[in-house]
């Protein structure tokens, strides 16, 4: 059998030892709660300093908009036009500025008719990867072709492929106009069925909503009207994205959803 003798100076030796092993123990548990308020810290920061776009509105009225994006053909246009007339509906169609090029009498119509048309860009590309110049020249060059047809400048911007980031928000409100994206989004451009698309689009608005459809789809004529009137008939009032949004005095949430600032609590 062995015996340990611990003199004092062991016992000093050993107590000292296990009080650094604490310390630093101690040291590396608040290092690392540091680093991690400090990520956090940096975290909501960045989430402050994000900028959005509009997704939707907080309306205090069953009020919605319906949007369509027209980047690349141009074969259902008219029959859409056709459609939103016999139901008596005005909406948001953002067209490229090269879609512009290529069907001007199309955008006339669609002005004729009482639609707003809005900017989706000049040459449709992914807005983020664009200096700022170039941004803005991308904004001005599709506005410069819808008001040389349609005497109005848009003051509504919708970045192609819902890319954006803050430099992209900043380069549309140095021009005065809104960026705006969509909180339901038909899904039209996937071929859904018609009534896929029609459960999926009534099933998820709700005031304040603005709803994405695409000029090109190839099912969007055969649902809108049974979209309509299902929507119509749950008392909704369809408008143009520019009759719903606000224009000063709001502030957005982290949803994207537009509020008075009236409304917003402390």
């Amino acid at each position: 059998m062995k015996f340990f003798v611990f003199t004092k100076r062991r016992l000093i030796t050993a107590a000292s030892a296990l009080a650094a092993c604490v310390l630093v123990a101690v040291l590396s548990v608040q290092g690392i709660l540091a680093i991690q308020a400090s990520t956090q810290q940096a975290a909501q920061a960045a989430a402050q300093d994000r900028k959005l776009p509009i997704y939707c509105v907080d309306s205090q009225e069953k009020k919605i908009a319906i949007s369509f994006d027209a980047a690349w053909g141009n074969e259902q246009t008219e029959e859409l036009i056709q459609i939103l007339d016999r139901y008596q509906v005005k909406t948001t169609f953002f067209v490229v500025g090269e879609w512009v090029d290529k069907y001007p009498e199309s955008v006339k119509a669609l002005a004729d008719a009482g639609h707003e048309v809005c900017n989706h860009s000049d040459t449709h590309p992914y807005m983020t990867k664009l200096s700022q110049e170039q941004k803005i020249q991308q904004l001005q060059n599709c506005n410069n072709k819808i008001k040389a047809i349609t005497g109005k400048s848009p003051e509504l911007f919708r970045p192609p492929y819902g890319d954006y980031n803050n430099g992209v928000i900043e380069a549309t409100d140095s021009l005065g106009m809104f960026t705006i994206q969509w909180d339901v989004d038909s899904l039209d451009w996937k071929d859904p069925t018609v009534d896929e698309m029609v459960n999926r689009v009534t099933s998820k608005v709700t005031d304040g909503s603005i709803v994405l459809f695409h000029n090109g789809a190839k099912n969007t004529p055969a649902a809108l009207p049974k979209i309509l009137e299902k929507l119509q008939a749950e008392g909704y009032t369809i408008v143009p994205i520019s009759d719903l949004i606000m224009r000063e005095n709001f502030t957005i949430d982290h949803a994207g959803k537009q509020i008075a600032k009236q409304t917003v609590s402390s």
